[in-house]
């Protein structure tokens, strides 16, 4: 079985599950999961995480991520894509200089409304079913963070730009409010994601990439090691005759590792065995004087 991660650049036209499914055969193994949602027309970096691995889905999801988008101004939509159907249609009167203001007056912290067309789940239910179905349901605006947008290019009605944010940040809402602002309406025209995390477009592959990798024999060489996502964190040794406290994820006291380092409290460390494999996260825990486990990655 692989255990890590590999940086698929997902192409037009498939979900990410579809990347998923397609990954489970060309790897020979169920134990596949993808960190984050990309619309089907969208493009780039979708790290996806195989065996022990899959632990770290979540902790990928809550990561910062980068994109460049097209912003079509001019254009509402009901998925706030080119994709939906089209609202409204109105004359762009704003001068560059006034686009460009209000691009960039969405840097910093923003109370975003989640859209209709998305995968969160209102009592069970995710909105995109409920919009199909043609239900809108009341959405409670979400604090995100737009660390950084540098406009790339300005030809009016489009704008392309490379967006930084916090996780949980939709750029189709993004566009879609920045044309509010200049109330002219706007649309996501295209959008390509290229970070996330560690993980950027100019290492991710294709699924068609990586097939002829496997008939090569070589998918371990864009296999990332699940450690690496940890790279900043510190490292710690169990004692050897106490290996069986992390084989099990017990908490581990500092005088019981090899360096009998103390860390900042909530600071988090890699536990490796004697061997240097990887076996997990911990934090050091102040109040009880001891690493307590964050997860675990024991291969079996």
């Amino acid at each position: 079985m692989y255990n890590g991660i590999i940086n698929i650049y997902k192409e037009a036209g498939f979900t990410s599950h579809d990347v998923v499914a397609k990954m489970r055969g060309i790897c020979g193994q169920k134990k596949i999961g993808h960190t984050g949602t990309l619309d089907p027309q969208a493009t780039g970096v979708l790290p996806v995480c195989l065996g022990s691995g899959t632990k770290l889905c979540d902790m990928l999801t809550d990561k910062d991520k980068e994109y460049v988008a097209e912003l079509l101004l001019g254009v509402t939509t009901d998925t706030q894509d080119t994709t939906g159907e089209v609202l409204e249609k109105k004359s762009v009167e704003a001068t560059e200089e006034e686009v460009r203001e209000a691009v960039m007056s969405f840097v910093g912290p923003y109370a975003q409304v989640p859209p209709m067309y998305s995968a969160l789940k209102v009592d069970g239910k995710k909105l995109y079913e409920l919009a199909r179905a043609g239900k809108e349901v009341e959405r409670k605006a979400r604090p995100v963070t737009i660390h950084e947008i540098e406009i790339l290019e300005v030809k009016l009605p489009v704008v392309k730009m490379r967006v930084a944010c916090s996780k949980g940040t939709y750029i189709r809402t993004l566009c879609a409010d920045i044309g509010e602002k200049l109330g002219c309406g706007g649309t996501m025209q295209s959008l390509l994601r290229t970070k996330v995390e560690r993980f950027v477009l100019e290492d991710a592959i294709t699924l068609s990439q990586l097939e002829q990798l496997r008939d090569e024999g070589k998918i371990g060489d864009v296999l990332v090691p699940v450690d690496k996502v940890f790279a900043e964190c510190p490292i710690l040794h169990v004692r050897a005759d106490l290996a069986k406290l992390l084989e099990n994820g017990n908490a581990i006291y500092p005088n019981q590792t090899e360096e009998k380092k103390y860390y900042a409290p909530g600071k988090q460390v890699r536990f490796y065995r004697n061997d240097e494999s990887f076996a997990g996260i911990y934090a050091y825990d102040d109040k009880e004087k001891r690493y307590k486990p964050v997860k675990m990655f024991l291969e079996k």
